[in-house]
C-alpha cells in the first residue's frame, strides 16, 4: 500500500492505516528528533509529541508536498519546541544546596499545603493558566488554544494569578487571623 493510500484511509479514521503510517515512518521521525535532542529519553518524548501533532494535522494534509517532507517538518518543529521549552525552564531553575539550612521534613509539607491552599483561592481561569504555564510548562499560545482564549488573555491571567498568589502567600504584618505563617 502506498503512502497516499494510507494517508487517505487515515484521514477517514482507519486505525490500521494510522498504525501503518506510524510503523512505516516512526524510525525516520525518531532519527531526526534524536539528532536534535542528543538524548534518547528526550528524543522519545519529542518524537511522541511529533506524532500527536501529525495525527492532529493529518486531516488538513492536502498532498501539496511529499508526505515525508511534511512529516519531517513537523518532527523538526516538535524537537525545536521541546528544546525551547527545556531552555525556558532551565532559565527559571536555580541550583539548591544539597541540604537546606533549618529545613526539617515537615517544612516542605507546610509549604506544599500553603501553596495548595493559595492556589485554591484563585479564580478558576487564573488557576488553570498558572498551572498550565508555571507547572506544566505550556506556552501562552498552547494555553490559549486549550482554553479558547487569546494568548494575550492567557498572559494577563498569569500576571494576575502571580500577583494574587504573592498577596495570599506574603505574611501579613500584625495579622491576627493566624492563617498566614512565615516559614523563615
Amino acid at each position: 500500500m502506498t503512502d497516499l493510500e494510507l494517508i487517505r484511509q487515515a484521514q477517514d479514521g482507519d486505525p490500521a492505516a494510522i498504525r501503518g503510517l506510524y510503523q512505516r515512518h516512526a524510525p525516520r521521525v525518531y532519527a531526526v528528533v534524536r539528532r536534535l535532542a542528543a538524548d534518547d529519553a528526550l528524543a522519545e518524548d519529542w518524537a511522541q509529541e511529533a506524532w500527536v501533532r501529525v495525527f492532529r494535522a493529518l486531516p488538513g494534509f492536502r498532498g501539496e508536498s511529499r508526505f515525508t517532507t511534511w512529516l519531517h517538518r513537523i518532527a523538526v518543529n516538535s524537537a525545536l519546541h521541546g528544546r525551547r521549552w527545556r531552555e525556558r525552564r532551565a532559565k527559571h531553575e536555580t541550583v539548591l544546596p544539597p541540604t537546606l539550612p533549618n529545613a526539617g521534613p515537615g517544612d516542605q509539607s507546610v509549604l506544599r499545603m500553603r501553596l495548595e491552599r493559595a492556589l485554591e483561592k484563585l479564580p478558576d481561569r487564573m488557576r488553570q493558566v498558572m498551572v498550565l504555564h508555571d507547572v506544566e510548562g505550556y506556552t501562552h499560545e498552547e494555553i490559549a488554544e486549550f482554553l479558547g482564549v487569546t494568548p494575550g488573555t492567557s498572559k494577563s491571567q498569569l500576571f494576575k494569578a502571580r500577583a494574587r498568589m504573592r498577596e495570599i502567600l506574603h505574611p501579613k504584618r500584625g495579622a491576627l487571623n493566624g492563617e498566614e505563617v512565615c516559614l523563615t
